[in-house]
């Protein structure tokens, strides 16, 4: 299981991306680099991490179902 300050840390970011979201997609359009650069560094998307949304384990996930390789076959098993 992961650290409860990484999978807390991770929500941050998310919420960060979509404050965001609206002001990079403008100044990105626009082309000003230096506007992109004054913005938060966690409101990159590609800062963000696919985590478990059981225990919050980053390695190994799968996106079809949002779970690690070690949560999916007990869940399966569950039905």
């Amino acid at each position: 299981m992961a650290k409860k300050s990484m999978i807390a840390r991770d929500l941050k970011r998310q919420k960060m991306i979509q404050k965001f979201a609206a002001k990079r997609a403008e100044l990105k359009e626009l082309g000003d680099l230096e506007g992109l650069q004054l913005l938060p560094k966690n409101s990159s998307p590609s800062r963000w991490k696919n985590r478990d949304v059981l225990d919050g384990r980053p390695r190994a996930y799968m996106r079809r179902f949002g779970l690690s390789r070690i949560s999916y076959p007990e869940k399966a098993v569950k039905g």
